[in-house]
């Protein structure tokens, strides 16, 4: 699962494609770091917490540059991400996002509570051919398969 995911992160640092995420799980915080070597990588990281403000800033040559934003719903007081604030950025992150990439989707985990809201539903998904993401297929997500820029053809995974 991973490879193919970071064949995912080429292409769309390839293709300058803006990312929004909450990069919660240890692979979507591989995928951010990879993310960040893009000189002109557009990335808005959401969190399910407030910004706190008295945080050295880690990321401040990205955000003075523009190419990184952070966004949250929350006030500066929460500090804890929880499950309901969890759930309330990845509203947003669905919102925002014209398609969504899922490469996993675990059994009534937060992403199938996602997709049976709203805002989640009419977007594109990309997933990618595993056991687990069968509901996801079934529910018309479309298999993610590289596109070859590496100068290779396209291959099923």
């Amino acid at each position: 699962m991973e490879h193919p995911t970071y064949l995912w992160a080429l292409e769309q640092r390839a293709a300058g494609c803006c990312i929004i995420s909450g990069f919660h799980s240890m692979l979507e915080q591989s995928v951010f770091r990879y993310l960040l070597q893009g000189p002109e990588q557009p990335i808005i990281y959401a969190l399910g917490r407030g910004i706190q403000p008295n945080l050295r800033l880690e990321y401040e040559p990205e955000v003075t540059a523009g190419r990184l934003l952070f966004i949250t719903l929350f006030e500066a007081e929460v500090q804890t991400v929880t499950q309901d604030t969890a759930d309330i950025r990845n509203l947003l992150v669905a919102d925002l996002a014209d398609q969504i990439f899922i490469p996993y989707m675990a059994p009534h985990g937060n992403l199938t509570r996602l997709l049976q809201n709203v805002a989640a539903q009419g977007k594109p998904i990309l997933t990618l051919d595993i056991p687990e993401n069968r509901p996801l297929l079934e529910q018309g997500a479309t298999l993610f398969y590289p596109s070859g820029i590496l100068g290779r053809q396209s291959q099923r995974l």
